[in-house]
């Protein structure tokens, strides 16, 4: 009887042995796939972020003389600008980032179409970005409330 309670005791610790090594394995793995989402969102944010300033310094050195090689190139970092947005699309994991970086976007090209004086005006839609994209990054987390989103 008593060799039959060991032998019991032995396959319970041995199965739920296994359960933790799975359970660990689990963990890793998320930690793994979120490590590496983190990566894929960040370089399509770093990206999205360059041609946002681009786009920003451009429009705000627009001469008002209508020279077509500056609205040419301002035209196209537009379009780069929404071929980053689509990469940010496609690698966020939440609506919200989504939504902030189509606003954004779009406030950039509707300040390069219309030409801007001042760009404090890209401020709210830039903040908001930065946090949806802090929140798709790490989840449950906050930003500092003394961060900086001023451009240099």
């Amino acid at each position: 009887m008593l060799s039959l309670a060991g032998v019991a005791l032995g396959a319970g610790g041995s199965l739920f042995g296994q359960y933790l090594v799975s359970r660990a394995s689990t963990r890793q793995l998320e930690v793994q796939e979120s490590a590496a989402h983190r990566a894929e969102l960040k370089n399509a944010v770093l990206k999205f972020l360059g041609l946002a300033s681009q786009v920003e310094k451009a429009a705000l050195a627009r001469p008002g003389t209508g020279d077509s090689a500056a609205d040419a190139r301002l035209d196209q970092l537009v379009d780069d600008l929404w071929l980053a947005h689509a990469e940010i699309d496609l690698a966020a994991r939440n609506e919200s980032l989504r939504g902030a970086a189509y606003r954004y976007a779009a406030r950039l090209a509707e300040a390069a179409r219309d030409g801007i004086t001042d760009g404090s005006a890209l401020r709210g839609p830039q903040a908001q970005f930065f946090d949806a994209a802090y929140d798709d990054m790490w989840p449950g987390h906050r930003r500092a409330t003394g961060a900086s989103v001023t451009p240099r």
